[in-house]
């Protein structure tokens, strides 16, 4: 790796770490592009520098974070299925899924196929639930149950919370803020536990990449989450399911 990869690197995962694209999907394809051989470094670069654009949604929702206590108590109760099963297949999504293309254009494909039938069925449901404190304790473990499918690369974890809070009757954009505000104990947890476990083994100059993806994917994921409150007013996900599907097509055809 270089400074300029490790730069790519955290533009990929600031652009699609809250858009239902699948970040860690988008990473794991990138790296293949650009001939990186996915070394257990590598793995854990891709797991650490999602706590960049993590830390944007920290900035841009501190205020709901430190005040909105019936907000952050459906956010850490949601979180909990997650942070459970993570730990239980840990060793499995590393070792296994992390770092196969086969899996994550599987994945992509599916999962952009299924989000415009979901939207496509939801048009006809009503949306009752107007903010994250108004869910039912209960809801918020069905979301967090929604987000664990995403520990499969590809499969996305804002797609997976978004679809889930939308099955359960939540108004749009209630829901993309609350899948930004799931994100940060989801995935704080899972840098500091690879960290914990691999950041021994990381020389000076892989800390200097680290930070350079880290910084980036920052600055890109505001700008990011700033688009998709604006793209939701007017749009649905089928876009983003098209955009799934076309992806791996051109993948698929261009190998």
């Amino acid at each position: 790796m270089d400074p300029f990869t490790a730069l790519i690197l955290g533009i990929v995962e600031g652009v699609s770490e809250f858009l239902p694209i699948s970040s860690t999907g988008h990473l794991i394809l990138a790296c293949h592009l650009l001939g990186l051989e996915h070394t257990e470094f590598l793995k854990s670069f891709e797991i650490s520098i999602q706590l960049g654009a993590i830390l944007s949604v920290v900035f841009l929702y501190r205020r709901t974070l430190l005040v909105d206590r019936e907000t952050l108590k459906r956010v850490i109760v949601a979180f909990i299925p997650t942070g459970i099963l993570g730990l239980v297949f840990y060793r499995t999504i590393k070792q296994h899924l992390l770092g196969n293309p086969a899996i994550v254009l599987w994945a992509l494909l599916l999962g952009g196929v299924f989000l415009i039938l979901f939207e496509a069925w939801h048009r006809r449901r009503k949306e009752t639930i107007e903010t994250p404190g108004q869910m039912t304790i209960i809801q918020a473990v069905i979301i967090g149950l929604f987000q664990s499918v995403a520990m499969i690369p590809g499969v996305s974890r804002s797609a997976s919370t978004i679809i889930g809070g939308l099955f359960l009757g939540m108004r749009r954009r209630a829901i993309v803020e609350f899948s930004f505000l799931l994100a940060v104990p989801t995935m704080l947890s899972a840098t500091v536990y690879d960290l914990y476990r691999h950041g021994a083994g990381i020389s000076p100059d892989q800390w200097y990449f680290l930070v350079i993806g880290f910084v980036s994917s920052f600055i890109v994921a505001l700008l990011s989450i700033k688009f998709l409150l604006r793209f939701i007013q007017t749009h649905t996900f089928i876009p983003f399911g098209i955009y799934r599907i076309l992806f791996v097509l051109l993948w698929v055809l261009s190998v």
